[in-house]
């Protein structure tokens, strides 16, 4: 049994979360920024399929991708390097959530709903939540959104409707993040696509300790922007 939680009820200790399925910790209570902060900041986040009640994961092990372990394919090398697309910040945030809300195959429904995208909406107006946008011409090819606190990214999701645009966001991403002094961005659960990219699995406890440490370092201020070089930089990354 996991806890039902009401508006000001806390969190229950993240070691308390089922095995099976991994990581399901809570339910109940809501999206108001002051819970999604809290949450996320002891390495918890919401995660809830349609018709279902809202759910609080910390999944252990715990997948992340460590900055400087980003794994960049020659292909994907060449495609930063065509400029083809033009990436940017913070610049279409509810646009980015729903094309990841957008129906993909073998899928039923998105567990990111109408009043997710009102919540996290929230969270970028106050400079807590960012997107990253692809853009080829004036389409919108792909992008990422996640939560930034302190120098702690922790990633929500993303989509293409371009080859490779997810990748572009996510690699630029990265080393924009990294000339900022993150060191992380938290990936939540084991997929093969983030696998390929660098990502990998870690202890919960081990996450914890890295959240612990980076969320208390100060943030980077909104709106976010990329620095003027670092499209040539993400070409030449190897």
């Amino acid at each position: 049994m996991i806890p039902w939680l009401g508006p000001d009820d806390p969190f229950p200790p993240v070691g308390t979360a089922l095995r099976d399925p991994n990581g399901l910790l809570a339910a109940g209570a809501d999206l108001s920024v002051e819970r999604l902060l809290d949450a996320y900041a002891h390495g918890i986040f919401p995660w809830s399929g349609e018709g279902e009640p809202l759910l609080w994961w910390s999944p252990d092990p715990r997948m992340v991708l460590r900055l400087d372990e980003l794994h960049v394919s020659r292909s994907l090398r060449r495609r930063l390097r065509s400029g083809e697309y033009r990436v940017t910040l913070d610049a279409a945030f509810e646009e980015v959530m729903a094309g990841c809300a957008a129906p993909r195959a073998a899928q039923d429904g998105t567990w990111i709903t109408p009043w997710m995208i009102d919540a996290y909406a929230r969270l970028a107006a106050l400079g807590h939540a960012h997107s990253v946008e692809v853009w080829a011409g004036t389409e919108l090819a792909g992008g990422l959104y996640g939560v930034a606190l302190g120098r702690m990214f922790f990633g929500e999701s993303m989509f293409s409707r371009r080859p490779d645009a997810s990748k572009v966001a996510l690699a630029t991403l990265v080393r924009q993040l990294g000339r900022w002094g993150f060191e992380l961005v938290d990936c939540q659960l084991s997929t093969g696509h983030l696998s390929s990219l660098g990502g990998r699995e870690i202890p919960r406890t081990e996450f914890l300790r890295r959240v612990a440490r980076l969320v208390g370092r100060p943030g980077v201020p909104a709106p976010w922007v990329l620095d003027a070089d670092l499209p040539d930089a993400a070409g030449r990354m190897t």
